[in-house]
């Protein structure tokens, strides 16, 4: 069965609502340019109250090494996800890393080999010129495919309620993403889309 991770959660409400309705991973995202931005201080308060077996995702972009520890020591963190321009070595850390790499086409693959050994798996989401993610773009889904052959992969892009199922029977992921795709305004999650992208990722 494939897993689910919200992205972009900034309320205890909506991390309820995503943890209800059966989301394997809450992603709290650290960018200040970010409208989903969340404090250190507000991710713990919400990280504190999670039931166990549900993982919890720090989203950083290209961030210093000394801020990234202690964000997620605060925040009590499982994983790092990186999102910006972070080297190789960048992923070599005390946590699981997930390296976020955006599609424009089959060249944007050619990093992968180069990060393999040092992560836990690849984000993969659409590229947008002005913006690092949250888009709501979708991209070529048999890149997704291609990009198996380097690790795990998280299908992220303009997925939606609409039409994850038919995402996840084309690529077979390890794992979905998504944030904008069940929103009412963005950073606010709308709880009926949050349940229905939930329950159609799981019962493909």
């Amino acid at each position: 069965m494939v897993r689910v991770k919200i992205c972009g959660i900034t309320t205890p409400d909506d991390a309820a609502a995503a943890v209800d309705g059966g989301a394997d991973a809450l992603g709290f995202v650290f960018f200040r340019g970010s409208p989903r931005y969340i404090t250190p201080e507000r991710a713990y308060a919400i990280v504190k109250e999670l039931p166990s077996f549900v993982t919890t995702v720090g989203v950083f972009v290209n961030e210093q090494p000394q801020e990234i520890d202690r964000i997620t020591s605060l925040a009590r963190l499982d994983i790092i996800q990186l999102h910006g321009d972070e080297k190789p070595e960048a992923c070599r850390v005390a946590r699981r890393v997930v390296k976020a790499i955006r599609i424009k086409s089959i060249d944007s693959l050619e990093p992968l080999r180069n990060y393999r050994e040092e992560i836990s798996a690849f984000l993969l989401d659409a590229y947008a010129p002005d913006s690092l993610g949250g888009t709501g773009l979708m991209f070529n889904w048999d890149i997704a495919v291609e990009a198996k052959q380097f690790g795990r992969i998280i299908l992220a892009g303009g997925l939606t309620p609409e039409n994850v199922q038919k995402a996840i029977r084309h690529v077979r992921p390890y794992a979905v993403d998504v944030s904008s795709g069940v929103e009412r305004v963005k950073g606010k999650k709308d709880h009926q889309k949050l349940k229905l992208f939930i329950d159609r990722a799981k019962n493909v």
